[in-house]
């Protein structure tokens, strides 16, 4: 097992963010060089699970421990993680149809962030070429995959169309699948796991205006759940993250950390009664 450390690269908006949609993207930030190895390896190892790409070192300094993607790693796992033990690839011959909406076996439901799955594209890939689609905020919404399986196009739902070299950092239970291709040729995508090994705390970017009294806890965009429910479960997951999940209380009705337009700050926010400040 290997672990690794860097500086965070994530402030307080942006675990927040991750925290409302499920996923954060770092555009085009593997070297031209590593994609074009990459794409060789794994044309010559064209199997469902290259995991020895894992011990290519040019491999794990360009794209495991890529100084963006690892410190988005770093700021939602912590210091110390473990680095990938498996590889997959998700090698498809296009054109083809796409996959039914699931959720990756082992997922779990709830605030915890004990691990991140990771998508690595090694080549551009467009709209045509069946990127993968993602559900923002359905982290937080349970179902069995035999029972989302069923739905076809849900209208918030997001294509990772990206330039070569983007990584995705999702968190593992986020709604996801192929979506349909009509391209010719072959897509890559590359799937591997992180994993925490120390308690939550609130050291990512600390930004000196970050309220979490008065931070928009709100799903940006359509949301899949009743009313509030996004804001309540991103601010738990984002108390989990800091380590503070012991403190979290919602009291419902018009209260913290349901948005509106107050004369002060909400009722209810954690610590308020109690006089625990955060």
């Amino acid at each position: 097992m290997k672990t690794y450390d860097c500086p965070p690269t994530l402030t307080d908006s942006q675990v927040l963010d991750v925290c409302k949609k499920g996923y954060h993207i770092c555009e085009g930030v593997v070297p031209e060089e590593i994609n074009r190895r990459t794409i060789e390896f794994v044309d010559n190892n064209p199997v469902i699970e290259p995991t020895e790409i894992l011990d290519e070192d040019w491999f794990v300094e360009g794209v495991i421990c890529q100084p963006e993607a690892a410190g988005a790693v770093r700021s939602l796992l912590g210091r110390n993680f473990v680095l990938p033990i498996l590889m997959s690839n998700h090698r498809v011959h296009m054109p083809l149809a796409g996959q039914q909406w699931h959720r990756d076996g082992g997922s779990q439901y709830g605030p915890a962030q004990h691990y991140l799955q990771v998508f690595y594209y090694p080549e551009t890939c467009t709209r045509e070429m069946g990127p993968t689609e993602l559900l923002p905020g359905s982290h937080h919404l349970f179902s069995l995959s035999r029972q989302m399986a069923h739905y076809g196009g849900i209208k918030s739902s997001v294509y990772a169309a990206v330039p070569a070299g983007s990584i995705i950092i999702t968190v593992y239970s986020i709604w996801h699948r192929r979506s349909n291709s009509t391209a010719s040729g072959i897509r890559n995508m590359l799937k591997y796991n992180y994993w925490r090994t120390v308690p939550p705390e609130r050291d990512w970017i600390i930004e000196p205006d970050f309220d979490v009294v008065t931070a928009d806890y709100t799903f940006p965009g359509p949301g899949t759940r009743q009313q509030f429910r996004d804001c309540i479960d991103a601010a738990e997951m984002f108390f989990w993250l800091c380590g503070k999940h012991d403190d979290f209380q919602s009291m419902g009705g018009q209260g913290w950390p349901m948005p509106a337009n107050r004369n002060t700050k909400p009722l209810g926010f954690p610590g308020q009664l109690t006089g625990r400040r955060f």
